[in-house]
């Protein structure tokens, strides 16, 4: 196996980037300075599928992007450059969107309990025929039946489903009442199996079933007898009715040396269970300290009052918290109310009770929204449901009896106590990340997931102690600025941030283009100002595209806040009007103030994208560099953040980068190679290494970041620019460690003691190495 010291993540489609496209790009990779591959799933997914989480045969390499040879040649080529691969797996749930293309699903729909496959998924089988919500309005009258291919089936437009043996009454009607199955309208909130989080298309799978993971694992059990992998990404272990014990059954499976990394989602003051078989998770919680550091804490003031005068609140911790348990209701009672419904049952099975079924769901929703983590069955979370038992209970006194009840059930270590950590998992995604964060607004670029934009900046001392404990209890964890699933790219959250360093012109500016081009509403104003903000172009109006792709995010973010409209019940009116003041803003008269107020802060959004960027790559932990951010980008939430990536472009940049002349896109693309190159070249100072912080002394000391790794190894960055400290000589100095240390990115040489404003000369970050 080869040593990782950084990944670099594709996002494969077949289309645009198969496994023998990623082949093509092992040179270019190579002399960036990357070890390892990693790449989005490769496991055969639903036919077209843009991003391969829709897995529908975890038994094959997807042919669609080469297959199983191409997975070989891959790994050939890379191993011949002193290379590897990661490979992101998905153990959670599968595609069923089309029936046909997944065998045990199409089984189970077929043959019901008698299918081998009956165990296979998570089925609510105490209902008879379980339910499958894809109707329309049109309902089950637009059944029909399909006699065109080798066996009849029940065809709904262009789905179809299979029709078990001796049912076919050779009328729609009755042989749909036949099946195992009921097909049941979208809305109708009934849903027969537990998908992923409110996802109809994903079913969830029984890991917790050794045979069913020896039969999902397979594959992945072939590639690690044949060493074509070095490393295993996990997607969401929450999900599952027993992550640990997952996770040990893959340990064993991958074996002791093999990277393993989980997206195990860690909110605010949360830390990775040691009892857990990782290196660690994917690096969410290590992203909001790279951004958290380069925001301005003198910015929370100002912008919390131009919240408030917006939306009637603060957005501060204490407004969020209570909108936390707001949004958690919600969704427990509606996108989330089948799995609730279930829930509610078990409890009814495991202790016996007959508390009424409108009480036991009070309590379990009273209790579920008023816990912060994913889970609370890990050691470091110890406590936490039993304090969200207690406040239910003082809150809500008439529901003594059904808490009562919730409690036994969980202590009865069942059914219930199961299902009641995954149904907390997924409230947790869909009311915080998927929802409250397209509600608040007081500072966008903190709304992340894993994020707490209650609390506005991460102090340069608690930073440092954040990174030092990484590197003494997770030095191979995964670290990350963007995924295919952040809300929004690197380098528009280092923008946005800096309106924490301009919050009075921020607010001048936002105040004047509400008079000039009102927004629909305060509050999605305040959130898309900011938003365009993030991605306007710096040398004006934004072009055709980037207007579409505006409007694409303008959609997804009313929708998800489901305020004024959202997925299930679309108000037309409403979204055209924030189409319609979009269009107004990019084509009137606030388009020239907006291109102004980017122009003045861009470059200060360059300095803090740059920072964030070298401390990530170089702090403790394994950086991944998601694909294409090796320059500027500015990508929105999924699908945007898939888009393809123009390599040709970065290849060409690649093989002029000349660090004298490295500016604009080149300036970081170089900070990408340079600081991948020496993990390479001296690996012994990053894992396992020392973390010592280097701080400077004197009047304008915070406005530097810094930590020196291994001893041989320093990251300078700029923080806080805009008051201009590094064009002006204050007495403020950087001690350096004994020896002469030159910088990769400048060539320049340091030693002894340095006035700060001598060492951001040209340059807003530097990446030194002990001679």
């Amino acid at each position: 196996m080869q040593p990782i010291t950084s990944t670099y993540r594709l996002q494969l489609r077949p289309e645009s980037l198969t496994l023998d496209d990623a082949r093509k790009l092992a040179d270019y990779l190579q002399e960036l300075g990357v070890s390892h591959l990693y790449l989005s799933p490769i496991l055969t997914a639903v036919a077209g599928s843009t991003h391969g989480y829709d897995v529908t045969d975890p038994t094959t390499v997807s042919a669609a992007l080469g297959g199983r040879a191409a997975l070989a040649a891959l790994v050939a080529d890379l191993r011949a450059r002193d290379m590897g691969v990661v490979i992101d797996l998905v153990p959670n749930h599968v595609g069923v969107d089309r029936p046909q293309e997944n065998p045990p699903w199409w089984d189970v729909l077929r043959n019901g309990r008698r299918s081998r496959y009956a165990d296979f998924f998570d089925i609510d089988w105490t209902q008879g025929r379980f339910a499958v919500p894809v109707l329309g309005d049109d309902s089950a009258t637009a059944l029909t039946i399909d006699r065109t291919g080798p066996e009849p089936t029940l065809a709904y437009h262009e789905r179809r489903f299979p029709i078990a043996p001796g049912t076919d009454r050779g009328d729609p009607a009755p042989t749909h009442e036949e099946q195992a199955y009921e097909l049941v309208h979208w809305r109708s909130g009934r849903v027969g199996y537990r998908r992923f989080f409110t996802v109809d298309s994903l079913a969830a799978v029984r890991q917790e079933d050794a045979a069913v993971f020896d039969a999902t694992h397979g594959e992945v059990a072939s590639w690690i007898a044949d060493d074509l992998v070095d490393g295993v990404r996990v997607d969401h272990p929450d999900g599952l009715a027993d992550p640990a014990g997952y996770l040990t059954r893959l340990r064993a499976l991958v074996g002791p040396d093999r990277w393993l990394v989980a997206e195990k989602i860690l909110t605010h003051g949360e830390s990775l269970d040691p009892a857990l078989p990782v290196d660690g998770t994917t690096g969410y919680d290590a992203l909001a300290e790279f951004g958290g550091v380069f925001v301005d804490p003198a910015g929370e003031g100002p912008l919390s009052e131009l919240h408030r005068e917006f939306t009637g609140d603060a957005g501060d911790a204490d407004v969020l918290a209570a909108a936390e348990r707001d949004t958690r209701r919600e969704v427990l009672r509606g996108g989330l109310e089948p799995e609730v419904d279930r829930l509610v049952e078990a409890i009814r099975r495991d202790v016996h009770v007959t508390v009424d079924t409108t009480s036991l769901t009070g309590a379990v929703v009273e209790i579920l929204s008023r816990i912060p983590t994913y889970r609370t069955d890990y050691g470091p979370t110890a406590g936490v449901l039993a304090t969200a038992a207690g406040g239910a209970a003082h809150a809500r006194p008439d529901l003594v009896a059904a808490l009562s009840a919730v409690t036994g059930a969980v202590l009865a270590n069942g059914e219930a106590a199961t299902r009641l950590q995954q149904v907390c998992g997924a409230a947790t995604a869909k009311a915080v990340e998927d929802r409250l964060f397209y509600r608040t607004a007081r500072l966008i670029s903190l709304q992340e997931v894993g994020g707490n934009p209650g609390r506005f900046a991460v102090p340069v001392p608690e930073f440092h102690l954040m990174q030092a404990e990484r590197a003494k209890s997770w030095p191979s964890t995964m670290t990350t600025l963007s995924t295919h699933d952040t809300k929004r790219g690197e380098d528009v959250r280092a923008r946005i941030g800096v309106l924490s360093q301009a919050s009075e012109l921020w607010a001048r500016s936002v105040r004047e283009w509400e008079t000039i081009t009102p927004s629909p509403d305060p509050a999605t104003g305040l959130f898309l100002w900011q938003t365009m903000f993030g991605v306007w172009p710096t040398d004006g109006e934004p072009t055709s595209l980037m207007r579409a792709r505006l409007h694409d995010y303008a959609t997804k973010a009313v929708r998800e806040a489901a305020v004024h409209t959202d997925w299930a019940s679309v108000d037309e009116e409403y979204e055209d009007r924030v189409h319609h003041w979009i269009d107004s803003v990019v084509g009137g008269p606030v388009a020239r103030s907006m291109a102004n107020v980017v122009r003045r802060l861009a470059p200060h959004g360059q300095v803090a994208a740059l920072g964030q960027k070298l401390l990530q790559l170089v702090a403790p932990g394994i950086p991944d560099v998601y694909q294409g951010t090796e320059l500027w980008e500015d990508s929105l939430v999924d699908p945007d953040n898939r888009r393809p990536v123009d390599f040709v472009v970065r290849r060409a940049l690649l093989a002029a980068l000349d660090p004298l002349d490295a500016v604009d896109e080149s300036v970081k693309m170089l900070v990408v190679r340079e600081a991948l190159r020496l993990r390479r070249e001296r690996p012994w100072c990053f894992v396992g290494g020392s973390y010592t912080p280097v701080f400077a002394d004197g009047p304008t000391a915070d406005h530097m970041v810094g930590f020196l790794r291994g001893d041989e190894v320093i990251a300078l960055a700029a923080r806080l620019s805009i008051s201009g400290f590094g064009r002006r000589r204050d007495g403020t100095v950087v001690r350096f460690p004994p020896g002469r240390w030159i910088d990769r990115l400048s060539g320049r040489e340091f030693e002894g003691t340095v006035e700060l404003s001598d060492v951001f000369v040209g340059r807003s970050v530097l990446l030194l190495a002990r001679r």
